[in-house]
């Protein structure tokens, strides 16, 4: 294989999205709501209940939040403990290989801080290029 059909592939050299550790990882982390919750439970290095990371979250709605722990708990990032108690109790805390995505996502937060004005202004610019209307074609006389 060539090296244009190479990168034509992206990340990974796999047949499909699917396929590729990197892609499946990016669409596990992509999510908007993945980082604050594994950012959540790895500040108090202790379980919380699902009431206090909602709290903590404060703009996460409780649809949203249980899907977010159950699709993180599939993939084995946190781990979800029931107490058989009236009401039931859950507490949700990272496991060690959801504590193991912290200092990546560390470095993504230090890039985006060093970066983010930089890109900033690049958008500006871009988006102020694509704005101003094109010249107008000069009418036949």
């Amino acid at each position: 294989m060539d090296a244009k059909k190479a990168a034509a592939k992206g990340p990974c050299r796999h047949r499909s999205w699917d396929q590729c550790p990197v892609m499946r990882a990016l669409d596990l982390i992509a999510n908007k709501w993945t980082v604050p919750v594994i950012y959540n439970l790895y500040c108090p290095g202790e379980a919380l209940r699902f009431g206090e990371l909602q709290r903590r979250i404060e703009t996460i709605t409780q649809k949203e939040l249980t899907k977010r722990l159950r699709e993180l708990e599939h993939a084995g990032l946190i781990e979800r403990k029931v107490y058989a108690e009236v009401p039931p109790r859950v507490e949700y805390r990272l496991t060690e290989i959801g504590r193991t995505l912290v200092e990546p996502l560390g470095a993504l937060a230090e890039w985006a801080k060093k970066y983010s004005e930089v890109v900033d202004a690049n958008r500006r610019r871009y988006a102020a290029t694509e704005a101003k209307p094109a010249p107008a074609a000069a009418l036949p006389a």
